[in-house]
């Protein structure tokens, strides 16, 4: 059972909790992180999630994503995140995510990161994880379009792509 802190819609803290799938009383908000890994050849690391998981069974996402606990502040959960579902263990330390979109229930905090990784190199979390690859943005864009990828709207894939370049992306 996973226990999450609360926020106001300042994202300040209310010293509140609630049980990850419970629903949030009205004006309280989770935490969750994605993190978009790119290559030098402007391809996006991404993930197909298991059968098993609750939300989105088989479907491909980006890189890794997943909810804060309590205690947790956004860089702890992406370094957690990052770690348990793929074995790459950074350093989040002096790095704010990159946007922060706002959702009914929470805040989503993205980070991107520009780093060749082996695949081979990767060490998948069984429970969560049953693929990766390399993936172009046409690529992603088709997988939307057959449903085999998380219903993102194709306009923000877009814009994760565009300021992948940045320099306040992270650069391994």
């Amino acid at each position: 059972m996973e226990i999450r802190d609360l926020y106001d819609v300042n994202r300040l803290p209310t010293g509140l909790t609630a049980v990850r799938g419970e629903i949030l009383p009205d004006g309280l908000y989770h935490m969750v992180i994605h993190v978009c890994i790119f290559n030098s050849e402007g391809e996006m690391l991404i993930q197909q999630r298991q059968s098993t998981k609750v939300g989105f069974p088989d479907m491909w996402d980006v890189t890794c994503g997943g909810c804060s606990v309590t205690g947790e502040t956004s860089r702890d959960t992406v370094h957690r995140e990052l770690k348990e579902e793929l074995g790459i263990d950074l350093s989040f330390a002096d790095i704010r995510p990159n946007l922060t979109v706002n959702f009914d229930n929470g805040f989503d905090d993205f980070y991107l990161i520009n780093h060749d990784i082996d695949l081979a190199s990767l060490t998948l979390q069984a429970e969560e994880v049953q693929a990766v690859k390399w993936a172009s943005m046409d690529e992603i864009f088709a997988m939307i379009d057959d449903g085999s990828f998380i219903p993102f709207f194709k306009s923000f894939v877009h814009l994760l792509f565009d300021i992948r370049s940045k320099p306040d992306c992270l650069n391994m």
